[in-house]
């Protein structure tokens, strides 16, 4: 049978997906957030969800929609604070013991995914050491510094966004919008790449950004943000 990982709708790339799912959902400043696919897992009505997100609060993001919809019991971001001067929805239910906040320093953030697609189970970093964001966490001294040791972070699901995908999943970015898209895609269990638009023919190797091995679905859902 031909490979073809496109399939017709939001709805259809979320099968599979049950409660209590860890998703990790690319997105930094104004790119790379897959909105379509994000309101799509909250129409599923999903609970228990697990959240693995640069910013649980941007405002060009949905992910919001998801907290307050009570579908989430658990945030893990570099971002955490709302732009206004009262607290966000999110930041209420995190002060009302409602939902739980693991907050880290971007890089290690970013590095931790990397570490779940790459099969490496901890690291340590100097980053973070002595600060709140440490607590609780192991440390070794490496000479004269001093590490925390950080643990990979892996999920169920990655929502993606991308500008085009081919029918093998390879997809290409547009500019910014690669962002965190390609470590999520290698770290997650089912990688769906949310794009603007599929092409039935493969898309050139020297043009891949995102190679197909990691992407399971792939949707088109046209310029919609």
């Amino acid at each position: 049978m031909a490979i073809d990982k496109r399939v017709a709708s939001a709805a259809e790339a979320l099968d599979g997906i049950e409660d209590g799912a860890t998703v990790l959902i690319s997105g930094f400043g104004g790119a790379g957030f897959p909105n379509i696919m994000i309101r799509a897992l909250r129409d599923r009505d999903l609970k228990g969800l697990t959240l693995v997100v640069n910013s649980a609060t941007h405002p060009f993001s949905y992910t919001h929609e998801l907290i307050e919809a009570g579908q989430v019991q658990k945030v893990i971001c570099s971002a955490a604070r709302g732009r206004g001067k009262e607290p966000s929805p999110f930041e209420k239910l995190w002060m009302d013991g409602k939902i739980e906040l693991e907050c880290l320093p971007q890089g290690t953030f970013a590095e931790r995914i990397r570490a779940g697609g790459a099969g490496i189970p901890a690291f340590y970093t100097p980053v973070g050491f002595g600060t709140d964001l440490a607590a609780g966490k192991e440390v070794r001294r490496f000479g004269d510094v001093d590490c925390v040791l950080e643990t990979a972070i892996t999920g169920d699901l990655a929502l993606i966004r991308g500008d085009v995908a081919d029918r093998y999943g390879n997809v290409i970015f547009r500019h910014a919008q690669a962002n965190f898209g390609p470590a999520m895609a290698t770290a997650a269990r089912i990688t769906v790449a949310e794009v603007r638009e599929t092409q039935a023919e493969p898309i050139a190797p020297e043009r891949v950004q995102l190679s197909g091995v990691y992407v399971n679905r792939a949707v088109a859902v046209g310029d919609a943000r």
